[in-house]
């Protein structure tokens, strides 16, 4: 049996912690644990933290007996790259994702609103192309 990459490539802890490095910039691993509030034990951000660094999601640099991490991937970039694998594994065109969004979710008034001036700012874009 093949080994088949995740739909989520992403644990609950690895998003918490690059979350928090976003919101700090740079982070040690004691920032994060601290920010965490405990939740987590320190060797497993330590571990997670390093995880995400060979994974190409934080950078680092020594600063004497410590590291600090930054993000190498801006959360836009991030978000947009796991909404297009979910796309793409899950709902096979953005359609189909919009389509079950305004299905499931009971969008009100005020969001059917926002949703259509959304279109319409895409219609005016591409009769400008």
């Amino acid at each position: 049996c093949a080994m088949r990459r995740a739909l989520v490539p992403f644990g609950e802890t690895e998003m918490e912690i690059l979350q928090v490095v976003w919101e700090l910039g740079e982070a040690s691993v004691a920032d994060v644990h601290a920010r965490l509030g405990g939740d987590r034990a320190y060797t497993t951000v330590m571990t997670v933290m390093r995880n995400l660094a060979d994974k190409g999601y934080l950078t680092f640099r020594k600063q004497g007996r410590m590291y600090v991490y930054r993000p190498a991937v801006p959360p836009e970039e991030f978000k947009s790259d796991l909404l297009k694998r979910l796309v793409d594994k899950v709902f096979g065109s953005p359609l189909e994702l919009v389509q079950t969004l305004v299905r499931q979710e009971s969008l009100g008034p005020d969001e059917l609103a926002e949703l259509q001036r959304l279109i319409d700012k895409l219609e005016e874009s591409d009769d400008a192309a």
